[in-house]
């Protein structure tokens, strides 16, 4: 009797992400793979890009170190427990310019060299408060900014250490926010009123 070679199963894990990495989303729709949730996201409101824009312009000329800005950039993170890779699309993805590292990349990179992922709540707020600030965490991303629309606040997430944030600093829409180095200069939110 002649043994027969069998194809390895895929696992439960690896069919997930198949599945996800074959998605077609609609133009304009974001896919991404949290936490082994699929989350599929419509395009945002002029609301959302305001604040983006708004931190962007101080990121860009304020910040002490040169740093370079993407928007919508998909990044592969390590996996929770018993998951697939994370693979998440942060609202502003920033790294000193010197770095160069959007330069060339795949359309899903590592996050290595990333200084700071920034999210602005959308109707689902659970995912940006939760499951995407420990996608984060995992990845060791040294700095989250999450501009949380519907408690009117922002909050930097600092020092990563396994699955969460050590620190964390709050400031209410209007105040300012201090954001350490590289950036090292007070974010300022009057805008966001």
């Amino acid at each position: 009797m002649t043994a027969m070679a069998q194809e390895p199963m895929a696992t439960d894990t690896e069919t997930l992400l198949d599945f996800f990495l074959s998605l077609d989303t609609p133009e304009g729709f974001r896919a991404e793979l949290v936490e082994g949730e699929i989350v599929v996201t419509p395009p945002t409101d002029g609301d959302h890009e305001d604040y983006l824009s708004i931190i962007g312009r101080q990121v860009t000329r304020r910040s002490a170190t040169d740093m370079q800005i993407s928007g919508c950039k998909g990044l592969v993170l390590p996996h929770a427990e018993n998951q697939p890779a994370d693979h998440v699309i942060p609202d502003a993805t920033i790294a000193p310019y010197a770095l160069r590292l959007f330069r060339g990349a795949e359309p899903w990179m590592p996050s290595d060299g990333v200084d700071m992922v920034v999210e602005v709540t959308s109707s689902k707020p659970r995912h940006d408060r939760v499951t995407k600030r420990h996608a984060y965490a995992r990845a060791a991303i040294p700095l989250y900014l999450l501009v949380d629309r519907g408690k009117s606040v922002v909050t930097l997430f600092s020092e990563p250490k396994d699955a969460d944030y050590l620190t964390t600093h709050t400031a209410p829409f209007g105040d300012r926010l201090p954001l350490p180095a590289p950036f090292s200069f007070d974010l300022e939110t009057a805008d966001f009123v």
